[in-house]
This record gives structure tokens, C-alpha cells and sequence, in this order.
């Protein structure tokens, strides 16, 4: 009679959808691991002097650890620990970069032996944590400037370390979280100032500084125009039009800086990966290598593929890492169109599925952590794949629960199953 109580309440607290979607993205992962390291030569998948053996031996670990969170660990210790574990990964990640080893221009990765750690993984985690602790507060406002302040700076201090840990990529990622802050209040004119930022650096950088300013008159028209028309009251009118000033002159400044920023601050690889994704330049044998040879992959699988194991450019190694940031490509050209669209789609389908949890759950916090989710796994989707298409720089980022490597498989792991963990336990008591 326990068991059988026992089933119906996994039945109807856990969220099995989204653990049939980790255990597809993970396996299929697996598959297109060993395509793309097999190099035409017969192997078994579980070879362990190979990536496609040392993954199975990842996913195994991942699978226990999944347990663990879901039926062992009590979900409101999370909570707990939020402000802790935070301090303990954020000084992790000052200590590597003093005591790791060059890693491709990287100072990010722990090594103990044959086994390599980046704090950066967890990192995704303890900032989700944190972020959804001190937003959750029944104080919490997010207009009320020093709150959004605290908020901001949870992201902002390990985002910027690891960009200090010449982690872009891994950088880059923490960007998502602004869609966190929207969905509990920020305004979505800090959005549209961020997109301008963005678009009036590119503009700058491949046109002239001229036609950024005209892209600020015509922003800042539209601003005063539309603003003051809703605005009847004298003292509205009046924050709007300072606020409408300090805007135009900050992105007057971004203008003329946006030269000093390219070629100054940027280092020269950053440099060269922001000009070949522009346009600016082609580099089909140095920077652009990875890019090129990926579109030829992805564009030579057509609309279902060459067949498993049957790709060449997979099959020869043309494509640079090709089993971790580039594993979209061997998905393309042995499995074309269709199996690229199912993969996106089951990514899709994951996002989609936390999304509804997280609107659903009766606590904040465990909204807020669900949307953290949400958005670390949109950003990793959005660069991987953008990345393989040519759309996104090549910062060196993996595909989630897919590429090989087992920080990044038990960090996102370890993510989605304490959310799956507090979802359940709100579901316990409905």
C-alpha cells in the first residue's frame, strides 16, 4: 500500500516531461559524441580512450546526481545555502585565475589529475540561487533602486570575473538573467537601452560614427514623441526629458567610444571573431576555420541527412572540436534538417515546460529560480547554435546536456533537477 502511494505521488508531483526531454537531449548528445569522434574507424561507444567512453561514464554520474537532488536532498536546502555557496564558487573563481594553467587563452579551469573543474558551471547555479533568494524577499521591490542594485550586482560580480578569467562565452551567458529581472518588474526600456547599446556599437564599428548619431536623433525623437504624449502631468514631463537628455548624451559617448572599446580593449582574437561574424573580413584558413567548415557540415546534410556515421566532414575531423562546441554541425550533416529541427524543438519544448512550472509555483523563489533556468539554457542554446551557424562569434560555449565534457553536463544537471525538486515539493500539497 506504500508503494503503491508512493507511485501515485511521483506520478503527480514530479514533472516527467522534462526528465524524458534530459534523458533525450542527453543520449542523443551521446550518439553524436561517438560520430564525431570515431574518425571512420570501428570502436565500441564505450571505449574509455575516447570522448564517447568517458561521456557514457559522465551521463552515469549525472544520472545519480539527478537522484540524488530529486529523492535525497531535501529542496528547501537550496534556500539555504544560497548566500554561502555563493561566496565559496565566487572566490573559486578568483582562485583559478591565479592558479590554473593557459587553457587556449583561459584561466578557468581547476585540474586534479585527469579531471578538470570550471567554477564557471556552478557558478550558473549559486548566482540562480542567490538571485532567487534575495528577489523572493516579501520586501523585494524592483523599482526601488538600491533593491535592483543588489539584484544587478549578484550578476554582474562573477560575470565580470570570468570575463577577467578570459571566459566570454561563459560570460556572455550571465546576460540572460536580465530576462529574469524583466519578468519581476524591471522596466522594458532598460531592454530597449541595452539593444541600442548593442546596435550602435555595430553600427559604429562597421559604418561611421555619423550614422550612430543619426540612429541616436531618430531613437531619441521617437522617445520624446511617444513619452510625452502619455504624459500629461508637469513633473512627469520633466523626468522624462532629463531622463530622455542623460540617455542621448551616454549613447553619444558609446559612440565615440565604441573605436576605443574595438581596438583597444578587445583583444585581437575577439577582435578578428567579431569582424569575420560582421563581415568585416574573411579568414577562411585562421579564425573563420571552425565556422566555415560547420556551415559546409551543416549545409551538406540536407533535409535528412547523410546518414549516423556516414558524414565526412564528421567522419575526417574537418570541423574543430567538433564534439563539444561544435556538435551542432555533426547533428546537421547526419541527421539534415529534420534532426536539427528536433533537437531544437525538444530544447524548445524544455524552456517552454520550466517556464509554465515557474508561473505556476506558489513561491517566488521558486519562480525566480525557474526563470534563471529558463534563461541559461535560451542563452547556451542561442550562442552554440548561432556560433555554428555564423551568426555568433566562436567564444567556446557548450550545447547544454548535449556537447561533451562533464563539468558542464553535471552543472546543468544539477540546475534543471533542483528546480524539477522544488517544483515537485510545491506539488506535494496541492
Amino acid at each position: 500500500m506504500q508503494e503503491d502511494a508512493l507511485d501515485r505521488g511521483l506520478k503527480k508531483t514530479v514533472d516527467w516531461k522534462l526528465i524524458v526531454l534530459y534523458l533525450a537531449l542527453m543520449l542523443f548528445g551521446w550518439v553524436n559524441i561517438y560520430a564525431a569522434v570515431q574518425s571512420g574507424e570501428p570502436s565500441s561507444i564505450f571505449d574509455l580512450s575516447c570522448n564517447a567512453g568517458k561521456q557514457a561514464l559522465w551521463i552515469a554520474g549525472a544520472i545519480v546526481l539527478a537522484a540524488l537532488i530529486l529523492f535525497v536532498i531535501n529542496a528547501y536546502f537550496w534556500e539555504s545555502i544560497s548566500t554561502p555557496a555563493y561566496l565559496v564558487v565566487l572566490f573559486l573563481l578568483v582562485l583559478v585565475i591565479f592558479i590554473s594553467n593557459n587553457v587556449k587563452g583561459s584561466h578557468s579551469w581547476f585540474e586534479l589529475g585527469p579531471v578538470k573543474f570550471q567554477p564557471a558551471e556552478l557558478s550558473k547555479i549559486t548566482t540562480s540561487l542567490l538571485l532567487a533568494s534575495v528577489m523572493s524577499r516579501p520586501a523585494f521591490r524592483m523599482n526601488n533602486w538600491k533593491h535592483f542594485l543588489v539584484a544587478a550586482l549578484i550578476v554582474l560580480v562573477p560575470m565580470l570575473v570570468i570575463v577577467a578569467e578570459s571566459e566570454t562565452g561563459s560570460a556572455l551567458v550571465y546576460a540572460g538573467f536580465i530576462f529574469v529581472l524583466y519578468r519581476e518588474g524591471m522596466s522594458g526600456w532598460i531592454l530597449a537601452l541595452l539593444g541600442l547599446a548593442v546596435l550602435l556599437f555595430i553600427v559604429t564599428i562597421t559604418t561611421h560614427w555619423w550614422v550612430s548619431l543619426i540612429v541616436v536623433a531618430v531613437v531619441a525623437l521617437f522617445y520624446f514623441i511617444h513619452s510625452l504624449r502619455r504624459t500629461s502631468s508637469l513633473r512627469l514631463r520633466r523626468r522624462v526629458v532629463r531622463n530622455g537628455i542623460i540617455t542621448v548624451v551616454a549613447a553619444v559617448v558609446l559612440v565615440f567610444a565604441a573605436d576605443l572599446i574595438f581596438n583597444k580593449v578587445l583583444k585581437d582574437y575577439q577582435r578578428e571573431r567579431i569582424e569575420v561574424v560582421l563581415g568585416m573580413k574573411q579568414d577562411l584558413k585562421g579564425v573563420g576555420y571552425n565556422v566555415h567548415q560547420s556551415l559546409i557540415a551543416i549545409g551538406s546534410g540536407g533535409l535528412f541527412g547523410k546518414g549516423y556515421l556516414k558524414g565526412t566532414q564528421t567522419t575526417f575531423g574537418f570541423v574543430p572540436e567538433q564534439s563539444t562546441d561544435f556538435i551542432f554541425c555533426t547533428v546537421g550533416e547526419e541527421w539534415g534538417f529534420f534532426g536539427t529541427f528536433v533537437v531544437i524543438l525538444m530544447y524548445g519544448l524544455m524552456i517552454f515546460w520550466i517556464v509554465r512550472d515557474a508561473e505556476k509555483a506558489r513561491t517566488a523563489f521558486t519562480r525566480i529560480y525557474g526563470y534563471c533556468v529558463a534563461s541559461c539554457l535560451f542563452m547556451h542554446l542561442f550562442i552554440n547554435i548561432g556560433m555554428t551557424l555564423g551568426l555568433m562569434p566562436v567564444i567556446g560555449i557548450p550545447l547544454p546536456l548535449f556537447s561533451y565534457g562533464g563539468s558542464s553536463l553535471w552543472a546543468f544537471t544539477a540546475m534543471l533537477f533542483i528546480f524539477i525538486a522544488l517544483d515537485r515539493q510545491e506539488k506535494k500539497y496541492f
